[in-house]
């Protein structure tokens, strides 16, 4: 990954993040405290350049009103361009645990993200395969109880809950309401992120990682690369100097 692990709450007032160390293999961008995923990539040249810029997981959307969906092959040429260490996580929204395991098969993907009840629904067949699971909660009352009730191997991303699709709604919302979650779980953040917007929402919802995608495209689908390095670089200045172990959600460690 471009960084290896996300910070981690032991108290409202207290944050901890993994130091920077250097990469046992696969030179790239040193280890860095945010874990960042970079989500409806639909080029393997924009796939591969995300990779170079330092993020740790790239996300393929299947899903077929999404404008970023894909078809298998093209997710597959995604996976192939990018380097062992950066996750590839498959993005569904009510699909059943067969079409899901299918398609993660063929696709080359590492991590399974779940939106919608049906796709939760397929979680237990899902557990016993090789893969990060991650689910996504929504912002609204029960959310803690939500995550508890989760296995501890699950990764969580919790998002506004707005608009139609799977993300990439680029819908802004109080992430502060997701900060309690933080002294339970690490999760990720998603919803309304972009260069301008990532370091204060880590901040107010004291996230363990970002989700971002409308935030850094030029088009539905198309990847500024020039605005996700800058994210990066946001995000790296901000909280470089916090120490602490290491978390991931989008990876299995």
């Amino acid at each position: 990954m471009g960084r290896q692990g996300s910070p981690v709450f032991s108290s409202a007032k207290r944050w901890f993040a993994p130091p920077i160390r250097p990469r046992c293999c696969d030179p790239g961008p040193p280890f860095m405290p945010i874990e960042i995923k970079i989500c409806g990539l639909t080029d393997p040249a924009e796939a591969r350049a995300c990779a170079e810029a330092g993020a740790d997981a790239i996300g393929l959307v299947f899903h077929p009103p999404s404008p970023r969906n894909l078809e298998l092959a093209r997710a597959r040429a995604i996976s192939d361009s990018l380097p062992p260490r950066v996750a590839r996580v498959g993005v569904f929204a009510d699909a059943d645990a067969d079409t899901i395991l299918r398609i993660a098969a063929v696709a080359g993907l590492t991590a399974i993200q779940l939106h919608g009840a049906e796709s939760l629904a397929a979680l237990p067949r899902l557990l016993g395969a090789p893969y990060r699971i991650i689910a996504v909660l929504r912002s609204t009352a029960g959310l803690i109880q939500a995550a508890r009730a989760l296995p501890e191997t699950v990764g969580i991303l919790v998002e506004c809950g707005r608009g139609v699709l799977p993300g990439g709604n680029g819908a802004t919302w109080e992430w502060a309401a997701a900060a309690p979650l933080a002294s339970v779980r690490p999760f990720a953040l998603a919803g309304g992120l972009s260069p301008d917007t990532v370091v204060e929402a880590v901040r107010d919802a004291r996230a363990a990682a970002v989700d971002i995608s409308s935030g850094v495209e030029s088009s539905p689908g198309r990847k500024d690369v020039v605005r996700v390095r800058l994210l990066i670089r946001r995000l790296t200045e901000a909280f470089i100097d916090l120490p602490g172990p290491a978390h991931a959600v989008f990876r299995s460690l």
